[in-house]
């Protein structure tokens, strides 16, 4: 990787189909365009905190696996198999299914225009996506590249779309729900319970701000400062197209259209597109086509990472000795996606995901408080400000006391799925004399 190649890799694992889907749900939570519109700049701001964090972490400790190898490095195998299990079993399944059927919605929107896809129609076409991507990361590291900064152009030009087309709205004065008087008139009073799950759905757009961690091996030198700068361009570049794009829709449809689309950009593009809003749906697959591969790419260096560590089977740390890619590791990613893309709904996915993803993130931020408190003479060539990581921290707690209040069973289950990993540590990880029958199987 060279530093455009970070930051097209890293804008392009973010940038997917959160934009086209979160959305409806921060609105929803929100209670105004203008709160909304609010949230969507926090989002990018406390992605750019918590990056500003990793990127320390990432040259301190130069390991691939992201927060997976902070987190067994700072607080031993127990919170880092728990974390890997959480990964494994929830956030990069259930974030890649969710993608994968935004990607099948889309594609059939046109084909279906006055209704929902078929429910088996959109399974069938998202699982023929998956699989593609999967064979295409397992035959060359290369391909897998080359199709993230392909799609990640493509997208970046079909956001700028929308934002050029929302600027012209407003030069023509179609701005009447972004005026301070209509942005702020809530047609509900939203709770602080609200507010946080307002923040869950608009950081479902903005994951994958830490997906640079964990290739740290592969990228060329990050020492030398191509990790911050990655993160220091990629960031704000991500919050203004989220917000722009946001504004944009907000020029053609009303709060009560918005909440009532299935499909944001295809409504966007039928009411301001007129014989182009095929250019809509088209984009949206691009952009999630090009997520799944990013999440492909990522997840299966943790599986690696976790199975190098002795955390996983070894199968699971082997690599194709010609074409140089985790194919075990890869295919566990496609087929715990494929079980978790059979049931669902959208929504509650993201709070699931949402949820679990920031519980691993401030656990990872506080490892960095840990780390230097345990090693403080530790080589940093990146070393950030204490208030970056105790602001982020205080947020953190905000957003997940306050999710778990106002989503309790969703968060739950969630704690509790973590939770049942603590077993197979003792059982598979901490055991070591185990009976030669139960070591050949694993």
């Amino acid at each position: 990787f060279g530093l455009t190649a970070d930051v097209l890799s890293f804008a392009g694992n973010i940038i997917g189909s959160g934009i086209f889907i979160s959305p409806k749900g921060v609105l929803e939570h929100a209670g105004s365009v203008g709160l909304a519109l609010i949230i969507w700049v926090l989002g990018g701001g406390v992605a750019a905190l918590g990056s500003l964090c990793y990127a320390e972490l990432g040259v301190t400790i130069p390991k691939s696996g992201g927060d997976y190898s902070y987190v067994t490095e700072i607080f031993g195998g127990l919170a880092g198999f728990l974390l890997l299990w959480s990964a494994v079993l929830i956030m990069y399944p259930t974030s890649l299914a969710v993608i994968a059927l935004t990607f099948s919605n889309y594609v059939l929107q046109p084909v279906f225009p006055n209704c929902i896809p078929p429910y088996n129609a959109s399974r069938i076409l998202s699982m023929v996506c998956l699989l593609l991507l999967t064979w295409v990361n397992s035959s060359s590291v290369r391909w897998a590249t080359r199709i993230q900064d392909i799609f990640t152009a493509g997208k970046l030009l079909a956001l700028t779309l929308i934002i050029i087309v929302g600027f012209l709205q407003i030069f023509k004065g179609n701005y009447k729900e972004l005026t301070p008087s209509n942005a702020f008139r809530f047609w509900m009073t939203p709770s602080v319970g609200h507010l946080a799950l307002a923040f869950l759905q608009g950081s479902f757009a903005f994951s994958g701000w830490n997906f640079l961690n964990y290739v740290t091996e592969e990228l060329v030198d990050p020492r030398r400062q191509n990790l911050p700068r990655a993160i220091f361009i990629s960031i704000p570049l991500v919050t203004f197209v989220y917000t722009f794009t946001n504004i944009a829709y907000f020029t053609a449809m009303s709060p009560q259209e918005l909440l009532s689309s299935n499909a944001v950009a295809v409504t966007f593009g039928e009411k301001l597109l007129g014989y182009f809003s095929w250019v809509m749906p088209v984009s949206v697959a691009l952009s999630t086509f090009g997520g799944i591969n990013g999440y492909l790419f990522t997840s299966s260096r943790l599986c690696f990472s976790g199975a190098r560590e002795g955390h996983l089977p070894s199968l699971l740390a082997m690599i194709h000795v010609k074409n140089c890619t985790p194919i075990p590791a890869l295919l566990l990613c496609c087929l715990a996606t494929l079980i978790i893309m059979l049931v669902g709904d959208t929504y509650t996915l993201i709070n699931y995901v949402s949820f679990i993803n920031y519980l691993c993130y401030g656990v990872t931020i506080i490892g960095l408080i840990v780390l230097r408190w345990k090693k403080p003479k530790i080589f940093r060539p990146i070393k950030v400000n204490l208030l970056i990581p105790i602001t982020y921290l205080a947020f953190w707690a905000f957003l997940l006391v306050f999710s778990l209040y106002s989503e309790p069973i969703v968060c739950g289950v969630g704690l509790i799925i973590i939770l049942t990993g603590v077993p197979v540590f003792f059982l598979g990880v901490y055991w070591r004399n185990k009976p030669k029958c139960v070591n050949r199987l694993i």
